[in-house]
Formats: structure tokens, sequence, C-alpha cells
């Protein structure tokens, strides 16, 4: 069963200060933060210029959740490609099936994998350009 769906803000560098920003702006109240230097070790090498990227941010604002991050250190950041929509399924057969549907005439970015955050996370690109990140929540 699909939870939730929220939008998925990227920035480049700058998304603590976007944090800020939104929480002053819109009274979000700020459920969780990590940077890439809370990362496990031995998950990614990161460069230590970098640890202070914004890994993910949870925002709460009014009944609705905003998630940011900054670029992966070393990534791209084109302006169009930094909002993206977050969708958070019950279970991993669920969530093959909806990445699947998906990936229908688009494109992946990451392959469906378990990561330190899900049982099953992948990025995919609809026939329409949306930019879909497809997560298991915890089973």
């Amino acid at each position: 069963m699909i939870q939730e769906i929220n939008p998925y803000l990227v920035t480049n560098g700058n998304g603590q200060e976007a944090v800020q920003f939104y929480k002053d702006a819109l009274d979000a109240e700020v459920i969780s933060l990590q940077t890439f230097g809370d990362l496990p070790e031995g998950d990614m090498p990161i460069p230590e210029e970098s640890k202070n990227r914004l890994l993910h941010a949870h925002l709460k604002i009014g009944k609705s959740i905003l998630m940011i991050s900054d670029t992966h250190p070393g990534s791209p950041y084109q302006v169009g490609d930094h909002l993206s929509i977050a969708i958070m399924i019950s279970d991993t057969e669920k969530t093959k099936a909806v990445f699947s549907k998906l990936e229908e005439g688009g494109k992946v970015e990451m392959p469906l994998q378990q990561t330190f955050w899900s049982p099953l996370y992948g990025q995919v690109q609809d026939k329409f350009g949306v930019l879909w990140q497809v997560s298991t929540a915890g089973e």
C-alpha cells in the first residue's frame, strides 16, 4: 500500500541554508536532519569538505512534509532536476510493482536496492520527465 508522497527538493551545497529558510518562512518543524558526514562508516567515501552537505532533511509544514538534500558530492547540479517526488510504500512487492510501472517509457536513474534507510529504494524518471524516489518503509 502506498503510504504517502512528498516533494523532494535537491540543492547545490546550500541545503542546510534552505532548511533554515523554509523553517523561518513557512514555520516548518525540522523532524530530522542528517549530513553526509553522518553516513555509516564504509557506506561510501565522502571527502572531508563535503561532510557538512545535507544528506537528508525532513520538514513538517502544517500537515505536509517537505524533504531536502544536497546533491551527492561530485555529482552535477542541474536546475530543473532539483525537484522530485518521494513515495513511501509499505512492502517490497508493491515497491517493485510501482517502480516497474513508473519505469515504462521512462528511465531508471538508480535501480531498486537495499540502503541503510530502506529495505528497497530506487529512482526512476517516468515518461513525463518526473523523477520519483521510490522507497519501502522499514519492514
